[in-house]
């Protein structure tokens, strides 16, 4: 028996029973369709969330008071301190802003963040605000939708100006257009608003567009305590060139531990890099994306089953029929390959069907995701329609092995008197 032959002839069969073929179908379908979706989630969520965070530079540097196993965010906080640890200070970010000492860095931004209401008109919002340098908009690649960004006389004048964010700026004008101008209160005391910026996402620390930033001075004074004037939470730093990147977090390293007088391997501070927070984040999406995808791939198990039982009953209702063909010299291997034939197809046809309904799931989830304000779009990827259309295929011949070769070792007397 010829390929072809059985394949019309497996046509034939399913044919006859079209509900049963159908129905079976539809569990490969809901296999494949979850696997596609899920995928395409995952690698959406991935691209999104490194886009974000590539946005803003991948020659920026992050150092944070903290060895790497008690390192602090913005905020401070950390899980333990250590006996010795000093803090970071406007004279280390002075240090490492020394062309001489840094040639590799470009420029250099200290920070002091906190969090706070911001009100206006009865609207009020919780965001992050940070007190910023007017190097901060330049190490950090930030535009300005309108208005100005905090410059020099700000900084001496202790002056109580604000860039906002435009979904903080949303959460209380309702807009982020033409509010130059209007009076805040944050934490009770007023501030004008002096620029917007561009959105641009969610960044290595949340959003950047939740987000306040005031003059450095003005924080220190009013609205964040620090253990001494000159403390500071984090400092941005820019390499020259992406490339010079791990040639400035050493010399970074470097200055901070004569500094610090801190010996290597035993330092009170940590310096982490774009690559190190794309790479992280690569790997929590990467797992995240294959335990999706894991879960999604039980449905085929389960389509799969659906197909072995449907052969065997198919088997058990054909024992005549195949009696007969062996009788008239159908040999083992054709029969074989006529049930395996039709496990096949069933699983290709819901493999085919499944793929479109994957693509179109991630389409509604996209659109879904726009709707809502999320820039976020799945990605159905080549390889997650190979690996489920090839995993689909396995499951077809896997699952149909046992039927066939039932079928295939049927006596053919036996089988002829079977009622």
């Amino acid at each position: 028996m010829s390929f072809a032959q059985a394949l019309l002839e497996a046509i034939e069969s399913l044919n006859g029973n079209k509900m049963r073929s159908g129905l079976t179908v539809l569990g490969i379908v809901i296999g494949v369709a979850a696997v596609i979706a899920m995928l395409a989630v995952g690698n959406g969520a991935q691209a999104s969330i490194t886009g974000s965070i590539s946005s803003i530079g991948t020659n920026l540097l992050f150092v944070f008071r903290g060895g790497p196993d008690q390192a602090r965010g913005p905020g401070g906080g950390t899980a333990r301190s250590g006996n010795n640890e000093r803090p970071l200070t406007l004279g280390d970010a002075e240090a490492i802003a020394d062309p001489f000492a840094a040639p590799s860095v470009a420029g250099v931004a200290p920070a002091i963040q906190g969090n706070g209401t911001i009100t206006y008109a009865g609207e009020t919002t919780t965001t992050t605000f940070s007190g910023v340098t007017p190097e901060y908009a330049i190490v950090r690649n930030m535009e300005l939708a309108e208005g100005d960004f905090i410059n020099g006389e700000h900084i001496n004048g202790r002056m109580s100006v604000v860039i906002l964010g435009p979904e903080t700026a949303d959460a209380i004008f309702g807009y982020h257009d033409g509010i130059v101008g209007e009076t805040v209160r944050i934490e009770g005391q007023p501030f004008r608003v002096i620029g917007v910026l561009v959105a641009k996402g969610g960044g290595a620390f949340g959003s950047e567009d939740d987000a306040a930033y005031i003059p450095f001075t003005t924080a220190q004074a009013r609205l964040i305590k620090r253990d001494s004037r000159d403390q500071v939470d984090v400092i941005f730093a820019q390499a020259t060139s992406a490339e010079a990147v791990t040639l400035a977090s050493d010399e970074i390293s470097n200055i901070l531990r004569q500094r610090h007088r801190t010996p290597i391997g035993d330092d009170d501070f940590t310096v982490f890099t774009q690559q190190d927070f794309l790479q992280t984040f690569e790997t929590i999406t990467g797992v995240l994306t294959i335990f999706l995808g894991g879960i999604a791939g039980i449905s085929l198990l389960v389509g799969g089953i659906g197909i072995m039982n449907i052969m065997l009953v198919s088997v058990t209702e054909r024992t005549r029929e195949i009696g007969l063909r062996k009788a008239l010299g159908a040999r083992k291997k054709d029969i074989l390959m006529q049930f395996l034939t039709e496990s096949s197809l069933l699983s290709f046809i819901g493999g085919i069907i499944g793929i479109l309904f994957g693509w179109l799931i991630a389409f509604v989830v996209g659109k879904v995701a726009t709707a809502t304000g999320n820039t976020f779009t799945p990605i159905v990827g080549t390889d997650a329609i190979l690996l489920s259309t090839s995993f689909s295929a396995a499951i077809g011949l896997f699952f149909g092995i046992y039927p066939a070769s039932r079928a295939a070792s049927l006596e053919p007397v036996e089988a002829l008197r079977h009622e």
